[in-house]
């Protein structure tokens, strides 16, 4: 529903700032523009979905090798101890623990196909035993806020874009990508947490907290510490290490489960032919109102407007014209998608703002789609601190996507 508004919402704009040029300042060649960028925003969005065929079916074959390997089984029991402590009203023998466990290792993974059925299955088996069926508890409240901080160890679809777009190192925004998550996730764990009175000094919390969080800021110390060219070898060497390394781990998982593998990556990339295929309208769709936003001048408008807010109190620029990617990510993914794609095709994929608006995507969730999604398969409607708790995250993740661009592409 966000994404229809959003959508009249950019050709009406359009019309109106069109108008303006045409009537006030005499420009007659605004609407031949405006309906010109239809074609070719049309002819791009066809381009690029075509082109991602191939990627896409790499890589959907590949993580259906590790997920028929057990790699997300895996996930859950590294992560199942941190998580078990975060839902304190379900107790130790619930049934929606296991599902909760799966669906944030394929979450972490980039496994939408594997994620969404078994969130559904966890919100079903949380409402079961909730006492007031029309108002979100606290763990189905945790668990959607989890969801939509978006924590990524994997951003597979953002490293196919980038290469479909010319990025020399599609895997660049890999490290950048997952410090700005882990911000946004931990934003999102202590806004539930507070509101939920969720004591944080437990060891078993504090233990995954601490040295996780020591990690983080290892890793931001480290690469402040070094010159941009030896940020940029280091990131694009270890990046790529640890996706082939990825790879290799999937391959042996599956070898230890004495799956066929060449089968699971068959089957796996078969999905992916048909993603690549499936986007294809909608890309179109988003990237044409994206275009004739563009072509009309309001898109300029805007991002003359930020930019001039944020000299008047001396901060950098450089980012504004990543901003429309970050202020539609809570809205729609697909929104945000196509203002990523529109932003690495007007400056480059490989340009700082290109780098700053894949960064962004990776590092939040959607979260009113989330949230009605997840909510509305259960009947909530009441959901209390859900969506605050959201949003929160959302903006962490955002400026914490911002800053890593500065640190690691300016």
């Amino acid at each position: 529903m966000a994404l229809n508004y959003i959508w009249i919402f950019f050709f009406l704009i359009a019309f109106v700032v069109g108008l303006i040029k045409l009537i006030i300042f005499g420009d007659t060649e605004i609407f031949p523009a405006i309906v010109g960028s239809t074609f070719d925003m049309a002819k791009t969005g066809f381009e690029i979905s075509l082109g991602l065929t191939g990627v896409l079916t790499l890589w959907m074959g590949i993580m259906k090798i590790g997920e028929e390997g057990g790699v997300v089984h895996v996930f859950s029991k590294f992560i199942g101890p941190f998580f078990r402590k975060l839902f304190p009203e379900l107790g130790k023998e619930h049934p929606a623990h296991a599902s909760i466990m799966m669906n944030i290792a394929a979450n972490m993974l980039n496994l939408d196909n594997a994620a969404t059925p078994m969130g559904l299955k966890a919100m079903k088996e949380m409402q079961e035993t909730n006492p007031n069926k029309k108002v979100a508890s606290n763990a189905q409240i945790m668990f959607l806020v989890l969801n939509t901080s978006g924590l990524t160890v994997l951003p597979i679809s953002i490293m196919v874009y980038r290469a479909q777009l010319g990025a020399v190192n599609p895997s660049d925004i890999f490290i950048p990508i997952m410090l700005a998550t882990y911000f946004s996730t931990l934003a999102g764990l202590l806004a539930v947490s507070y509101y939920q009175k969720i004591n944080l000094l437990d060891k078993t919390i504090l233990s995954y907290l601490g040295g996780l969080t020591a990690f983080i800021a290892g890793l931001i110390w480290y690469f402040s510490s070094l010159s941009q060219d030896e940020i940029t070898t280091v990131s694009n060497v270890s990046s790529n290490l640890i996706l082939f390394t990825v790879i290799i781990l999937f391959i042996l998982l599956g070898m230890r489960k004495r799956i066929n593998i060449y089968e699971a990556f068959i089957e796996g990339a078969k999905d992916g032919f048909k993603v690549a295929i499936k986007i294809i309208p909608y890309l179109i769709a988003i990237l044409v109102a994206i275009g004739v936003f563009r072509a009309s001048g309001a898109m300029d408008w805007f991002i003359q407007g930020v930019a001039w807010c944020f000299q008047q109190v001396g901060i950098n620029t450089d980012f504004i014209a990543a901003l429309p990617t970050a202020l539609m990510k809570p809205l729609s993914g697909s929104g945000a998608r196509g203002m990523m794609v529109d932003a690495m095709s007007t400056y480059g994929a490989d340009s700082f703002v290109g780098k700053v608006a894949s960064t962004v995507q990776g590092a939040t969730d959607t979260t009113f789609y989330i949230l009605a999604v997840y909510f509305g398969a259960v009947g909530i409607k009441k959901t209390r601190h859900a969506l605050a708790c959201g949003l929160i995250a959302d903006f962490t993740g955002i400026i914490a996507a911002i800053l890593m661009g500065y640190l690691f592409f300016h």
